[in-house]
């Protein structure tokens, strides 16, 4: 290790002084108490309100269970708000946008980094060009797209297709694919193809495993992008039987009890950091792995 990389704003002296080590401890605990109150507060005051009766919440927003904890708030969210029913239609609208966001962008940035067609670089230029057009400017023709969807002239206004095709359609999604796809050393195809193995195996046994930790961050984006997503699930889903949470949330704040919304809350927030606990490997190691490729 060299004298540069070990420079800080205290020495190895300093620090073994004992005054020193005793300040640093106590910044650090700060530090974390902090961040825990921050992070943390916030879903915890949620959980609070939604396990305490209305009363109790709109009198004393701080105190803590006066009456003790009524977990059976969770349970008439689930039956009598029907928030089971939202729950399913968020379940699958987030997989079917993920099956398709994944096929596209992974497709995608396979064609553009490694098949590298003629027409690469104008698709390329084209997708960098989608970048600056602000969503809202677009929504009207996309609406109309999917009333009339070309050549098949089907109208998707109340499927779930009229959300889960634009949604695959992320520009980002493909651009990251294509970036990581490029640091793979061209010498595995080159070996791949010399032991006879064409593009599609290629792309499935060879290009597909080491993208794993790339594919957890496209994962992780397109699952909380289609998850709090409201605009456009409420424009192509009119019915309210079909709509996901995001679109019911704001409807449930004037028919639901106060403790019944909160705690609607509660498992709406829930789920977000389900997803990044999950994919939290993936999502801090792949800029590392991808610099790895390129050595």
């Amino acid at each position: 290790m060299t004298a540069d990389a070990e420079r800080s704003l205290l020495s190895r002296l300093d620090r073994r002084r004992p005054g020193v080590r005793i300040a640093l401890v106590a910044v650090r605990v700060l530090l974390f108490a902090a961040l825990a109150v921050l992070c943390v507060g916030p879903l915890f005051w949620l959980f609070k309100a939604a396990t305490s009766t209305t009363t109790e919440t709109l009198s004393a927003p701080f105190s803590l269970w006066p009456s003790g904890i009524h977990w059976n708030t969770f349970a008439e969210v689930w039956t009598k708000v029907d928030f089971a029913r939202y729950f399913v239609n968020t379940l699958w609208l987030m997989a079917g946008s993920l099956f398709f966001g994944l096929l596209v962008a992974t497709t995608g940035g396979y064609g553009l980094a490694i098949l590298k067609p003629r027409y690469a670089k104008a698709v390329f230029a084209a997708i960098l060009a989608t970048l600056f057009i602000p969503g809202v400017i677009s929504l009207v023709s996309l609406y109309l797209t999917v009333m009339d969807m070309p050549l098949v002239h089907a109208n998707l206004i109340g499927t779930l297709w009229a959300v889960w095709l634009p949604a695959s359609a992320n520009a980002v999604n493909v651009l990251l694919m294509q970036r990581f796809f490029a640091a793979i050393p061209a010498d595995l195809f080159e070996a791949a193809r010399i032991d006879g193995a064409g593009p599609f195996r290629v792309f499935v046994s060879l290009v597909l495993p080491m993208s794993r930790p790339i594919l957890g961050v496209v994962s992780l984006l397109t699952l909380v992008g289609a998850y709090k997503e409201f605009l456009w699930p409420l424009l192509v889903l009119p019915n309210p039987q079909d709509q996901p949470i995001s679109v019911a949330l704001p409807r449930l704040e004037s028919s639901a009890d106060f403790a019944q919304f909160m705690g609607a809350l509660f498992i709406s927030v829930i789920i977000p950091v389900v997803l990044f606990l999950v994919f939290q490997r993936q999502f801090l190691r792949a800029a590392g792995n991808s610099g790895a490729l390129k050595g």
